[in-house]
Formats: C-alpha cells, structure tokens, sequence
C-alpha cells in the first residue's frame, strides 16, 4: 500500500486557529458534499486535553482533498452526567442503508486540565464507545443514554476503550474493531493494550465481543492502536498505528494488515503504509513527530484517499488532518 501514497498538495491540510485538530474522517452524501468529521479542542489548555475537552466538529468541502471549511460542531459537550457528557473523539463514521452512523470515543469526570501536557487519568479511564446516528450527515444526531461498548470485568477491555472502526460483513451483519484497556497493568495507565473484534445485525448495535484479541505482539505490552478496517473483495483489510515497528521494522509507523473473516489478523505481506512523514506535491519530504488516526475513503470499492492525524513536532503548535491521494489499485 506504500506504493499507493501520492504526493499531497497544500489544499489537503485541515487546521483551525486556536485549535488542536485530529482524528478526520469522511463520507460524502448523494449531492457530492464530502463531509468531515474530526476531533478538536482548545490549545490553551494544551495538547493533553485531548482527553477531557475534544469534541467532534464538522467540516465541508467540494472533493475529499479539500480545502474544507468548518461547519458545526456535531457531538458538543453535554453535561458531565452522561457518559459521553464532557468529552467526545475518535470519530469515525459511516453510511449503512441510506442513515449515517458516527462511532466515537466518549467520557466523562471532573474537567480537570492537568498542566505541562500530562493527562487526566479520570477521564482516559472512564472512556467508552458510542455512535450517534442521523438521516444525513448534517445531522441532527441521535445520541444515547447509554455507551455502544461498555468495558467488561475479566476482559481485554476492564479498564476501558475507546477507537472503534466498523464495517459492513457480507452477510449483513457488521464487525467492529476497536482498542482495549486491561486492568493488570500499573495503574492508572492500566494494560495490557490489544484490540477486539465485536459483530452485530445492526449498525447502531447491541455487539457481542469476541473472546480473542487481535493486533498483538508476543511479550509486547502496547503495539498498536488506532484501527481503521474496510472490506474489499473477498476479505478485510486494516491499517494501525504501529507503535514501535513491532510490524513493520521501520519505528513508529502505519501498518498493515489483512483476513479472510475479520476476526483472524495477521501483517500483510508487505505491512509498511507510511513512516511518519508526508510528501508534499511541491517535493518536500516533512518529517514529523505523529502520523496516526488512519482512516480509509474508498471509492467504488476501492482506497481513494487516506485521511491521518499530523503532529509536525514536540512543541505540538501545529496539530492538522491530512487527506493523502492514492493510486487507484487495479
């Protein structure tokens, strides 16, 4: 799939003034509008509040590289009483049967900006999945009382969860896969890090979790998060963040891989997607601190644009999405 990367031109880089931006993710409605959704949150409280102040907001442009235009904010804060109440991102969404359903990751807890970028373990703790569901993607959105996947005692997912990727099975039904906190690990980061497959007849749910994980790594405590999945043909493909080259060989990376069923992973033959960098269409090659939160457009079945999270450097004071051309495979 490294083969597949073009080079991006200037149009294709989403920011806002005065925020951190992250986690993109595009559908495009029967008019032609290629709507995003992202995650976004205020840089004065700094790049660590992704966790207690992100929200997903919405964007619009005329062809998914952009330039895109921000529109709303689709799943605001709500109250600290709800589950998701003050806190939603990870959006991830998608069109099944003519409504449109936003996976998310939410949480809640006491608001609490901790200073020098650290994180407020409350609420990474008390984060869950939810989808909000709508006639189209301007919403409004349908959100619910209760989480989609909620964790489990005993589980892969004790602790928590959260960066949940759904598709559609050719059955019918549809497959998540999404990231798991154990709680065996020292607290509060918890631990192990894995990923579980979980299958429902409905989009909006309930799914049941399947009793094995997925993505890991003999002796490795976290190697991947972050999954984007996608049916094509005759099997599945999903790309992660790998965390230290575990898959790839090549450091902090994206990676790739495939199945036959969705529930049974391993690399594909030839993992590497991306090193953390981007190939701009004026020649210069950045390098970069992050490049993560891999989301897949496919046109008529087939990859078109791949959609990351861009971090340029440690000082994060410039956080952006990128929508990276690929070269339609035959």
């Amino acid at each position: 799939m490294s083969e597949m990367i073009l080079p991006v031109p200037d149009r294709a880089a989403f920011s806002e003034e005065g925020y951190h931006v992250w986690c993109g993710t595009m559908t495009r409605d029967d008019d032609g509008t290629c709507h995003l959704f992202y995650s976004r949150w205020r840089k004065e409280f700094g790049f660590g509040a992704w966790v207690t102040h992100s929200e997903v907001a919405h964007a619009v442009a005329g062809d998914p590289l952009g330039p895109y235009q921000f529109k709303d904010v689709a799943l605001p804060a709500r109250g600290k009483e709800h589950w998701d109440g003050l806190c939603t991102h990870n959006p991830t969404v998608k069109r099944f049967g003519g409504r449109y359903y936003l996976y998310y990751t939410g949480n809640t807890g006491d608001g609490r900006v901790v200073v020098d970028g650290g994180l407020n373990w409350v609420h990474r703790n008390n984060q869950r999945i939810g989808v909000a569901v709508a006639d189209g993607p301007n919403g409004p959105w349908e959100r619910f009382d209760r989480p989609l996947i909620d964790t489990t005692p005993g589980f892969f997912d004790a602790l928590c969860c959260n960066n949940p990727s759904v598709t559609d099975r050719p059955d019918g039904s549809y497959l998540m896969v999404y990231k798991a906190v154990g709680d065996r690990g020292e607290m509060p980061f918890g631990g192990p890090v894995v990923h579980v497959v979980a299958t429902s007849d409905n989009p909006s749910g309930p799914f049941t979790k399947h009793p094995r994980a997925v993505f890991t790594k003999e002796g490795v405590h976290f190697p991947a998060e972050d999954p984007f999945v996608w049916r094509q043909g005759e099997g599945y493909f999903a790309i992660v963040k790998d965390m230290g080259g575990h898959f790839t060989g090549a450091g902090r990376s994206l990676a790739l891989f495939e199945s036959e069923d969705g529930f049974d992973w391993r690399p594909a033959r030839d993992p590497l997607v991306s090193k953390t960098e981007i190939l701009w269409s004026n020649g210069r090659l950045q390098k970069l601190l992050a490049l993560e939160r891999p989301q897949v457009w496919c046109e008529d079945g087939r990859p078109a644009v791949l959609f990351c999270a861009a971090d340029a450097d440690e000082s994060h004071a410039y956080t952006f999405n990128v929508q990276i051309p690929l070269r339609r495979a035959p």
